[in-house]
């Protein structure tokens, strides 16, 4: 080798995390209410599920990917610590639960790694997910747009807002949200997040949360450094110590509900979430099921790499 020469290290092997719920609901809210399985109930949302995780594989060709679903709707760990968590949402009708199961029955039938479990939401079991495989020497693409997510980003691991063309590393967490990737869950105890219907500290809102978190560093070190909040430089720093101070424990709660998970059960994906062999007959079978069209029927054959001629039905 030239001694001038460099040699650039090789890029660590990508494992993609794809939040499922987010694209389903974002396909059940925008697509019309035009599609129907064979039952006559809407496939709206599977349509445009479907749509999505074509252009996934299509660009990307993962060779490590995992598709992560929420089933802990009222079952969450979460909701044993704070039983109003995410108790502003409404129930999922049925008529989207069972696009939810035709969705992930789809991502088996293509041979794709599915993550679902009663007590652990999608973020935990991509930030189980990701956590384990780092070990193995993989860097995560996190295909989502949850700000929660971001606390995930490590080195080179990388975030995807798919539907913006957005991406972005641990170092842009700040620009996007004004503190840390590492302080994301910190950040949110702190202000709350409407969305999960987690209350915060009452009183401080996100930029006297980022303020907090950029002098302190940790919600641990600002708790136990109350004491000097008074004597900074910051609007209403005497009434948010008091604040802190009232509301302690309720701030430490709330961190455990904004913190991801990365101890969430795994079993059965040991194999480093490769790509499987596809289901040619049960793709098929879906495809009749869900009265897919002949140029969604193709793509969803070629993405898993099966001939759409053979595998489709007899007229």
């Amino acid at each position: 080798m030239d001694a001038g020469m460099t040699v650039t290290p090789r890029a660590r092997p990508a494992l993609y995390l794809v939040d499922a719920s987010l694209y389903v609901f974002r396909a059940w809210h925008s697509m019309p209410n035009e599609f129907h399985d064979d039952e006559g109930w809407p496939t709206n949302a599977v349509h445009g599920f479907a749509r999505f995780l074509l252009e996934l594989v299509e660009r990307e060709r993962p060779q490590h990917i995992a598709i992560a679903f929420d089933e802990a709707l009222d079952s969450c760990f979460r909701n044993a610590l704070y039983p109003a968590y995410k108790a502003n949402r409404e129930p999922a009708p049925e008529e989207l639960k069972r696009q939810f199961a035709h969705c992930k029955a789809l991502c088996e039938a293509l041979g794709l790694s599915v993550l679902a479990h009663r007590e652990y939401e999608a973020d935990d079991l991509i930030g189980s997910a990701l956590a384990t495989m780092r070990a193995h020497g993989y860097r995560g693409v996190i295909v989502s747009a949850d700000k929660d997510l971001s606390q995930l980003l490590v080195g080179d691991d990388q975030q995807w807002d798919f539907a913006r063309g957005q991406r972005w590393g641990m170092d842009g967490v700040p620009e996007r949200h004004g503190v840390q990737a590492c302080q994301i869950a910190d950040y949110l105890a702190l202000c709350g997040d409407a969305v999960d219907n987690i209350p915060g500290v009452p009183g401080i809102g996100a930029k006297t949360a980022a303020a907090l978190l950029a002098h302190f560093g940790t919600l641990d070190a600002l708790l136990e450094r109350v004491e000097e909040l008074p004597f900074l430089r910051l609007r209403g720093a005497a009434s948010t110590a008091a604040k802190l101070r009232a509301h302690r424990e309720q701030a430490l709660l709330c961190r455990q509900l904004t913190t991801i998970a990365l101890d969430a059960p795994l079993t059965g994906h040991e194999a480093h979430f490769t790509r499987d062999r596809a289901d040619a007959a049960r793709l098929s079978a879906l495809c009749e099921t869900l009265r897919f069209g002949p140029m969604t029927r193709r793509r969803l054959h070629q993405a898993a790499g099966v001939d759409f001629a053979t595998s489709s039905p007899a007229p």
